[in-house]
């Protein structure tokens, strides 16, 4: 079954906090699925589906169900991390292509920042198979990615300059986001002097850590088309698991390498068809591998092909996260991939800031990558577009 233009995002919303303490989890929730709504112009009262996952408090889904008072016939709390909003609209999309659901409400919230769940792992982690194999022994989220990057720049020559390029392209498309945690352009040679987190990870080569949230609202084509506003095709998807098959791991790869692939068979397009990229940047790292993976340049070639502004909006060859993304917007709960989607959103609809602005912006990707890079891992990528696609 295709969900090939069969279901339509026409509700976004972005939490406007860094800093939230005095909300709850459940309370952030409800702000960021009142605001999608709103801005696709329904009400609770016509969701009949709710996505959710580890950052929900209570039982999930279930809990925040009762608590938004939602009358569903359909709840998931998939939990791949990060990337567990991209696999949702996926799942909606079929849910909606079987005639299951019409309305999909798909919210984040975090508030690590001011004394919530830190980042780092779902909220079972502490009882997982690997505990007391990794993470008893000191491998944390930065050393895991600094792995990864080490790995690649001895098999492919990538350099720390190189993954500095993409944190100096978050940070010039940062400044015109009045939110953005991190609003100061930076040079690569401010990010090569800041301190070193884990060789070769310096501290700007890390994503923020802040409160916050996000949601989509996810419809079928008849509610498309019964709405005062622009939506968004969904028009292909991919998810893959790619684990550390008891330590039989290449690390300079990622789950991309399927999910791209998938994606793309089924929106019946390729890499040069894409006109703005939203790719999940927990390190910079992360995106110059997942832009090789999903085919925008061959393996090994990451760190010529992010060089001399590739990713800078208005001058490069392929803009990414022009709201400054996790490494300066907001990673709310170290879950970056909603923020990815709606980004991209709003690139299609043409309400990005006009200084970074894709001109005549027709086909959009979103990839989120949840886990680590260095272990275990669930990818998920989307291909969007706007209506007339």
């Amino acid at each position: 079954m295709t969900i090939r233009g069969i279901a339509h995002i026409a509700g976004i919303f972005e939490h406007p906090g860094r800093e939230l303490p005095n909300l709850t989890l459940a309370q952030i929730h409800a702000e960021v699925a009142e605001g999608a709504l709103k801005d696709a112009g329904l009400t609770f009262g016509d969701v009949d589906a709710y996505y959710s996952a580890g950052d929900a408090p209570g039982f999930g889904a279930l809990s925040m169900a009762d608590y938004l008072g939602l009358d569903c016939i359909n709840i998931d709390d998939t939990e791949t991390g990060g990337s567990s909003y991209l696999v949702h609209v996926q799942h909606a999309a079929q849910a909606i292509a079987a005639g299951h659901i019409h309305v999909a409400l798909i919210t984040l919230a975090g508030n690590p920042r001011t004394g919530g769940a830190s980042p780092g792992g779902s909220a079972n982690v502490s009882g997982a198979p690997e505990q007391s194999f990794e993470s008893l022994f000191g491998l944390a989220v930065p050393a895991g990615y600094a792995l990864a990057a080490k790995r690649h720049m001895y098999e492919f020559g990538t350099t720390s300059e190189q993954l500095a390029e993409i944190k100096v392209a978050a940070s010039n498309h940062a400044q015109h986001n009045p939110e953005a945690f991190l609003r100061d352009v930076v040079t690569i040679e401010e990010v090569l002097e800041s301190p070193l987190i884990s060789d070769p990870l310096h501290r700007l080569d890390c994503c923020v850590i802040t409160d916050g949230g996000g949601a989509l609202v996810v419809v079928s084509t008849e509610v498309a088309r019964s709405l005062n506003r622009e939506t968004v095709k969904v028009l292909g998807s991919g998810t893959a698991i790619k684990h550390s098959d008891a330590g039989r791991i290449d690390l300079t790869y990622t789950g991309a390498v399927k999910t791209g692939k998938a994606a793309f068979e089924e929106a019946s397009l390729d890499p040069k068809d894409v006109d703005y990229v939203s790719i999940y940047d927990s390190f910079t790292i992360t995106v110059l591998i997942s832009l090789e993976d999903l085919g925008f340049c061959p393996k090994g070639h990451g760190g010529r092909f992010v060089s001399e502004g590739a990713l800078c909006a208005k001058t490069g060859r392929l803009p990414f996260n022009t709201d400054g993304g996790g490494l300066c917007n907001n990673h709310p709960g170290n879950r970056g991939g909603m923020t990815k989607v709606i980004e991209a959103v709003r690139q299609l609809r043409g309400e990005a800031h006009p200084k970074v602005q894709v001109e005549n912006c027709g086909v959009a990707l979103a990839h989120g990558t949840g886990g680590s890079l260095a272990l275990r891992m669930g990818s998920a990528t989307l291909l969007l577009g706007r209506e007339e696609v």
